[in-house]
């Protein structure tokens, strides 16, 4: 039935670009359109501001026009004290020589690609001092204003970007990539806890519904999402190590860790979609997988790790290249499950309605050899589980026993010792005495004969 109806999931390359048409990769977040386009778009709303609000008569246009010259002018008081707070006052910087320069960039240079616990070590070197302690006066300082907004946190990391950028200058654009990446590493580890989901924003509420959400559809089978699924030869689910890559999102602190783990779910979806096909996937196949493996796995706190990632991450990471596309289509993916309905799983309203209210629950497919075959070995294990349950029972039982007949036994002999010392006591008691007697007899009899002999005369008579 699901292989005649046609595919309710539909998406094209046009799509998943900006809307600005720039080239780069778009994002719901940002209204479909990518990271640069999006702050030039919310910097151009923020300029025009005061433009809108001259209207109605004169004296209202010149107090309203004197209060908004006010308020930039503040407003630019306290950026200027802010950047100072970071940057340190506007007196010209110390100027490095040119050989240190040279050297350091040379270290950096060296580096083999992801090799972070190397460039931590380049970091403390005297050749590095000035970029360490730039990075320690960032963090310190965000550590200090953790209360801040965290939309104003993320323009503060993404402005440390590109002012700490130049510092790579002489490298080649794939190495001060590299170098970024440890960059935002370094930073973003160490702000995780302050930054990610954070008070000021409503991130934790979205998740919780996010998770209501996908497992309310719970009921959801990968027939009607359209997933292609390998026909014989597997008893599990090829989809299952992209179910743990996303789940692994949760537990890394970096931004760049978790698209790792978003390149790692989406790769082993290409893999899962390999085994079922014999013609490449295309995008419609890997949005479906993707949707799967998001409901299958119901990650913790997806929306607030997308948000840490689109507010804290590189730009290059998500505005093109594998990250990319690959965050992008998991961000269409939240988006079609926050509005999935009917006909998107080729479902009239009704029947999304009973699926929804538990009322009505998808038939299960037929279950083949390699599937019989593994229910059967799981009965199989369940049966001598519980006999090797059994058997241990009898065996503690056993042991018990015997523990206690040891103790019985020890018991009968502790008390035939106590009874032999007592014996030994009397006998030799009792041959102490009998010694003693014969002692006195042969005394005695000594004495006898003793008188016998001094006395011849009286014995004549």
């Amino acid at each position: 039935m699901w292989g005649e109806q046609k595919r309710g999931i539909h998406v094209s390359q046009a799509e998943l670009l900006c809307k600005d048409g720039c080239g780069y990769y778009g994002n719901p977040a940002w209204q479909g359109y990518c990271s640069k386009c999006w702050r030039e778009r919310i910097r151009k709303t923020e300029t025009t501001k005061p433009e809108n609000g001259h209207h109605g008569d004169g004296g209202f246009q010149l107090t309203f026009s004197k209060f908004e010259e006010k308020k930039s002018v503040e407003k630019g008081r306290r950026s200027s004290t802010m950047k100072r707070l970071f940057w340190g006052t506007p007196s010209p910087p110390r100027q490095e020589s040119s050989e240190i320069q040279e050297a350091a960039l040379k270290a950096f240079q060296s580096l083999e690609p992801g090799d972070f616990p190397g460039f931590l070590k380049l970091l403390r070197k005297p050749t590095s001092q000035r970029l360490q302690s730039r990075c320690t006066a960032f963090l310190n300082t965000i550590e200090a204003y953790h209360d801040l907004p965290v939309e104003k946190q993320s323009d503060l990391v993404q402005d440390f970007y590109q002012n700490i950028a130049v510092h790579f200058n002489g490298l080649p654009e794939a190495q001060v990539s590299q170098m970024m990446e440890h960059i935002e590493k370094l930073i973003m580890t160490r702000l995780h806890k302050w930054v990610f989901c954070h008070d000021s924003c409503d991130d934790e509420q979205k998740d919780l519904t996010l998770q209501r959400r996908i497992k309310s559809l719970n009921w959801v089978t990968p027939q009607m999402l359209r997933v292609p699924f390998p026909k014989c030869g597997s008893d599990s689910d090829p989809y299952l190590p992209a179910i743990t890559a996303i789940i692994e999102m949760d537990a890394k602190r970096a931004p760049q860790d978790k698209l790792i783990c978003v390149s790692k779910c989406s790769q082993n979806v290409f893999q899962a979609l390999a085994l079922a096909n014999s013609q490449p996937a295309n995008a419609d196949d890997f949005l479906s997988g993707l949707i799967y493996v998001v409901l299958r796995a119901n990650p913790p706190r997806l929306h607030s790790n997308m948000n840490y990632i689109t507010r804290f991450g590189l730009p290059h990471s998500l505005m093109a290249g594998e990250t990319g596309y690959y965050f992008t289509n998991l961000s269409c993916t939240v988006a079609f499950i926050e509005k999935l309905d009917g006909p998107a799983l080729n479902l009239t309203p009704e029947e999304f309605s009973s699926y929804m209210q538990g009322r009505r629950m998808p038939s299960r497919p037929a279950e083949g050899d390699s599937q019989r075959r593994a229910r059967e070995n799981r009965e199989q294990l369940d049966d001598l589980k519980k006999r090797q349950e059994k058997v241990d029972q009898g065996v503690r039982a056993l042991q018990e026993q015997l523990e206690q007949w040891v103790r019985s036994v020890q018991e009968k002999v502790d008390e035939v010792t106590a009874q032999s010392a007592l014996l030994e006591n009397h006998l030799a008691e009792s041959f102490e005495k009998s010694a003693g007697n014969a002692r006195d007899q042969s005394v005695l009899v000594l004495r006898n004969d003793a008188s016998h002999e001094a006395d011849p005369g009286e014995t004549e008579c």
